[in-house]
């Protein structure tokens, strides 16, 4: 199975330059996790989630009217269409990343986020298994800590 058969074709997307005030709105209204930022040939240039929000401006009390450029994943980890299930996920796992835009001659055309992969694939366990995976990839700190 190709991502292009599970991807989700409308994605979120905002100028570098957006306050991060109104990207966390643009999340809340749209009902999603992260927004693609894209440059004016609409071309992905890096990734805010809302995990980034929280710690990065939120934690750190920065102002909500900064660029939400300050506060992106950079460099961003996209995948192509026709990338094959399985090497799109080891690329998740490999970046620990839980969504991944897809790109075609540059071009934003959709995005695969794990839960695409347990809903659309009905693999849970697999999803299961990239979910944990990619979370200790992001933080090896908690998983190789004794947490009695």
């Amino acid at each position: 199975m190709v991502i292009q058969e599970i991807m989700t074709e409308g994605v979120v997307t905002s100028a570098a330059d957006t306050e991060v005030v109104e990207v966390a709105g643009m999340m809340r209204d749209h009902n999603v996790g992260s927004v693609v930022i894209v440059d004016d040939s609409a071309r992905p240039i890096a990734m805010v989630t809302d995990r980034d929000l929280a710690i990065s401006v939120l934690a750190d009390s920065a102002e909500s009217n900064e660029p939400v450029a300050n506060h992106c994943t950079k460099p961003i980890v996209c995948g192509e269409p026709e990338m094959e299930l399985e090497e799109a996920a080891a690329l998740m796992v490999k970046n620990g990343i839980r969504r991944l835009p897809v790109v075609s001659d540059k071009k934003l055309v959709g995005i695969v986020a794990l839960d695409d992969i347990a809903i659309r694939t009905g693999d849970l366990e697999v999803a299961k298994q990239m979910t944990q995976q990619v979370t200790e990839a992001a933080l090896p700190e908690y998983y190789f800590q004794d947490r009695d």
